[in-house]
């Protein structure tokens, strides 16, 4: 039986992605994990406070708010065993089990600048994170250690399909079809819906 996985890379519009692309040259500089196409089972490492980039770690992802609300995006997909994908979706239960203990790998990121190897024990930047769950599924993608992989990398793989590049709310137009809509009771639909019958 197999199974397929979702690699996102977003462009995420903030200072710290504008930064890491004057080193990167890449425009997409954000990569997450995903297990299903619709992208509600979505993992990084990223910041937990959307107004202070500092505060980051271990972060299960709302692609339609946030940062990542008006994000243009290019979604991958990869077919992978069911052995692989249940070994990958249990290193993210360790992940989720003890979030707390996890923190960005703000040390480690400038370090890929500078092509030095610091080990930083429960530390990880978002492409680190991606590439170290898939190395624990059993899936080695790169010929290097995930702490010197950057976001741009994942596009550049031959195992991975590109399934979609452009708008990430267009992306969930098509996948999610129109269930993600507010109800129209909702203060900001009625108050759109009275403005159109006035």
């Amino acid at each position: 039986m197999e199974k397929r996985i979702y690699i996102v890379l977003t462009d995420t519009g903030t200072l710290l992605s504008k930064s890491i692309a004057l080193y990167t040259k890449d425009r997409l500089n954000h990569v997450s994990i995903a297990f299903d196409a619709e992208l509600r089972d979505m993992y990084s490492f990223g910041r937990k406070r959307r107004h202070n980039p500092f505060i980051g770690g271990f972060v299960k992802e709302d692609a339609t708010t946030g940062i990542l609300g008006q994000a243009q995006c290019a979604v991958f997909s990869c077919t992978v065993s069911l052995a692989e994908y249940e070994k990958m979706r249990r290193a993210i239960g360790q992940f989720e089990e003890n979030p707390e203990q996890y923190r960005y790998n703000f040390i480690g990121l400038f370090a890929v600048a500078m092509k030095k190897e610091i080990r930083r024990e429960n530390a990880f930047f978002c492409s680190q994170f991606v590439a170290t769950v898939m190395n624990e599924g059993g899936i080695s993608l790169f010929s290097w250690k995930p702490h010197f992989v950057q976001p741009g990398h994942f596009a550049q793989l031959p195992h991975l399909r590109k399934e979609y590049e452009g708008s990430l709310q267009t992306y969930f137009q098509r996948t999610r079809g129109t269930e993600e809509r507010p109800p129209l009771q909702s203060g900001l639909w009625r108050g759109l819906a009275l403005r159109l019958l006035a």
